[in-house]
């Protein structure tokens, strides 16, 4: 699963993993981190997502990554924003009041590149990450956020019945990965409607992340 996989996935429109409306762990959780107008969130991988519109409608400033570069413009025309492009060394920036989204490699990202960010939100990064990619982001956005506090959606399912992504990132995960530098809390463990893509039974996992 390389780079080709992504972009095949938006240039053919197959991308069931995006949400016609916002994540419920999301609305339902938000408020746990604390977070005041005009602090900024980090959404790594984040699409097309709707739920960018959400953070922004809560006086939240968004940065994101995404490797797409025709999903980044797919997202500000469904916001109605005109951004300003930039080219940059590692891909390009799109910019606007309130929002700036990387187009690129997410590990290519510095810290100085996303600047202070108060919080993450993670809803489909980490699950569309193959197991031996997963160490190396988890490391890779401690380094980017300075550990900031994290809003954390997984699935928890048996990865025998369906192939991934999004792939299955169980509790013993997700502390394997950040308990040494979070306080994890898991603050949802709900079934999936009529199963993961409708085709095994599955559980969304909420985790709110707290610096040590």
């Amino acid at each position: 699963m390389d780079a080709s996989f992504w972009q095949k996935k938006w240039e053919t429109n197959d991308i069931g993993f995006h949400e016609a409306d916002y994540n419920p762990g999301l609305t339902r959780h938000l408020d746990k981190l604390g977070l005041n107008t005009g602090n900024r969130v980090f959404v790594p991988l984040c699409g097309k997502t709707r739920d960018i519109r959400y953070l922004m409608e809560q006086g939240l400033k968004v940065v994101g990554a995404e490797l797409s570069e025709l999903a980044v413009k797919q997202l500000f025309e469904s916001l109605g924003i005109t951004p300003m492009v930039e080219d940059r060394l590692e891909g390009k920036s799109y910019t606007a009041q309130g929002i700036q989204i990387f187009v690129g490699d997410l590990f290519a990202l510095t810290a100085n590149d996303i600047g202070k960010v108060e919080a993450i939100y993670d809803r489909a990064a980490l699950v569309a990450l193959p197991g031996e990619v997963r160490q190396r982001y988890t490391q890779h956005l401690c380094t980017l956020t300075g550990n900031a506090p994290q809003l954390l959606i997984c699935f928890e399912y048996d990865q025998s019945q369906m192939d991934g992504p999004p792939f299955s990132v169980p509790p013993e995960e997700v502390k394997h990965h950040y308990s040494a530098v979070y306080r994890l809390q898991q603050v949802q463990n709900s079934p999936v409607k009529g199963g993961l893509k409708g085709r095994c039974e599955a559980m969304t996992q909420v985790w709110l992340l707290q610096p040590q």
